[in-house]
């Protein structure tokens, strides 16, 4: 984070930019010696850039730990049950329809997409599995369902005004540009809600882990442990997608790094899973931003391109275990 407040187009006094941030401290006055415009290059971009790709790469990487101890599975991810396609949608409509388009008009509609989208796909997967579905897995084949339909919805909505391709794809493939204060503060009480109560069912996972039948000799209802931390996870994704647009692969491969590293227990695997996952995504929109700079490369393009190649090691590595 610091090397992200420190690196840029308009180039900031290491001694300066750290006086700064001291002097923001309860308590503490240090002169930095900034001029004014580099104050506001400091306090007014790039720190609420680095704090936002800080909590939505969190956000992502901690819902995907969730993820995968529900369904057991480390290649879930929170796109899994159409929050992306939901937020997809949300974003796309607010941007065909509206003149105006305000600031937090996309990010609050696409929050609401996401949330739609999982409760959609939790709606059908619950129906269906009281028609005699096998649970986790009924529940990602609607997820599957609502995400194709909710794309499809996308695609229409898209071709209906062509002329904002531009617009839609730049936020399909994900970036930052929206960060400031405000959005901070308007995700910031979803985020800890999430955050707070996937942290605090770390054991409850572990526990999980060994079986739903040891799981209910032990007093644990597994059903509410799951329904509370896909509820918690998909609050996170949602809160990070509505900020960001669609950043993928976060949630794979911080947490399967954080597994190989650390062990499987997932009161270690959370919170380790946040803090890597904020590291992880403040470097590659520190990349993505100066690899081609004065331009700036989507944030989803530089996950992507580290993602994409991880994801098929961890699918051949699962492959592995599964045939001996």
């Amino acid at each position: 984070m610091l090397a992200a407040l420190l690196i840029g187009p308009a180039g900031l006094p290491v001694a300066g930019v750290l006086k700064a941030l001291a002097d923001r401290l309860p308590f503490v006055h240090v002169e930095s010696g900034l001029a004014a415009v580099d104050q506001n290059v400091l306090f007014e971009l790039r720190l609420p850039r680095v704090l936002l790709g800080a909590v939505v790469g969190g956000l992502l990487a901690v819902a995907g730990a969730g993820y995968q101890g529900v369904f057991r599975n480390p290649l879930a991810d929170p796109y899994l049950l159409g929050a992306a396609a939901g937020a997809g949608v949300g974003a796309t409509l607010v941007i065909v329809v509206l003149s105006d388009r305000p600031t937090l008009a996309v990010p609050l509609a696409s929050f609401a997409g996401a949330v739609g989208g999982v409760a959609l796909a939790y709606g059908l997967g619950s129906t269906a599995g009281r028609g005699g579905g096998s649970g986790t897995a009924t529940l990602v084949l609607a997820g599957v369902a609502v995400s194709s339909f909710l794309a499809s919805v996308q695609a229409f909505l898209q071709q209906a005004k062509a002329e904002e391709l531009q617009r839609i794809y730049s936020w399909i493939l994900g970036g930052l540009g929206l960060a400031d204060w405000p959005t901070l503060a308007m995700i910031a009480p979803y985020a800890a809600v999430a955050v707070v109560t996937l942290l605090l069912h770390g054991r409850l996972l572990d526990v999980l882990s060994v079986g739903d039948e040891e799981a209910a000799s032990l007093g644990l209802s597994a059903a509410r442990v799951r329904l509370t931390v896909l509820a918690a996870a998909s609050l996170a994704t949602a809160c990070a997608v509505a900020v960001s647009g669609l950043v993928g692969f976060v949630g794979v491969v911080v947490p399967h790094v954080v597994r190989r590293l650390a062990g499987g227990s997932y009161r270690i695997v959370l919170p380790l899973s946040l803090l890597g996952g904020a590291a992880f995504l403040t470097v590659a929109d520190l990349v993505g931003r100066t690899i081609v700079a004065p331009g700036e490369l989507p944030l989803g393009v530089v996950t992507a391109f580290v993602g994409g190649p991880f994801f098929v090691l961890v699918l051949r590595a699962v492959r592995g275990r599964a045939d001996t």
